[in-house]
């Protein structure tokens, strides 16, 4: 599938940009904003160790409405691709998965980060939207290299990355600021020249 096909049907509302036997991905709608709040808003003390602190407002549906909006700019401009991931069967909100920092020119990379509801962790679903995430970003997006950075202690990231085909390549210190603390963290990486992996869900 073309790159301009994919941009097609990422700005129909009622269609995947892709699609798996058991997960989509697409963009973010404002229409998910009630899934999305449920989600997150359950899942605060299973996520915040992983994340940015959050603001005061950033469950609001007026701080949602902006990031749907500044997640289509990012897409149109090619500066990031934020999907969200939904269950197929029913189109349950799981978590989401963001392409991003992508740069082009010389290096011709980007940065992944995803988040998965803590009742939908350790299933598999975030390996399989990896499985559909990565064949976009090395043959749609046309990157060579997808970079992926988590903290040393969250060995469930650490475990999917490295199912998922990616190297760990080093640490970096003090990288992120997360959940208020300068947090060092180890980089991974997966080349477009890296041959395919099998592994089984985590």
């Amino acid at each position: 599938m073309t790159r301009s096909v994919f941009r097609f049907l990422a700005r129909q509302p009622d269609l995947p940009i892709l699609s798996g036997e058991s997960v989509f991905l697409r963009l973010p709608r404002y229409r998910d904003f009630e899934q999305w709040h449920q989600l997150r808003r359950e899942s605060r003390g299973f996520l915040q160790p992983w994340e940015p602190t959050w603001r005061a407002d950033d469950l609001t549906e007026r701080t949602f409405r902006q990031r749907v909006l500044r997640n289509e700019q990012e897409y149109a401009n090619g500066l990031a691709v934020p999907l969200f991931l939904f269950r197929r069967s029913n189109e349950e909100l799981l978590g989401g998965l963001t392409v991003g920092l992508i740069r082009r020119g010389a290096a011709q990379n980007c940065m992944i980060g995803y988040w998965i509801g803590e009742r939908h962790a350790g299933q598999g679903h975030m390996f399989a939207a990896l499985q559909l995430a990565i064949p976009y970003m090395f043959g749609v997006l046309e990157l060579h290299r997808i970079e992926a950075a988590c903290i040393p202690s969250n060995i469930s990231s650490r475990r999917l990355l490295e199912k998922a085909g990616f190297e760990q390549e080093g640490l970096l210190r003090d990288y992120l600021k997360i959940n208020g603390e300068w947090r060092d963290h180890l980089m991974f990486s997966r080349l477009n020249s890296a041959p395919s992996r099998q592994s089984k869900s985590v």
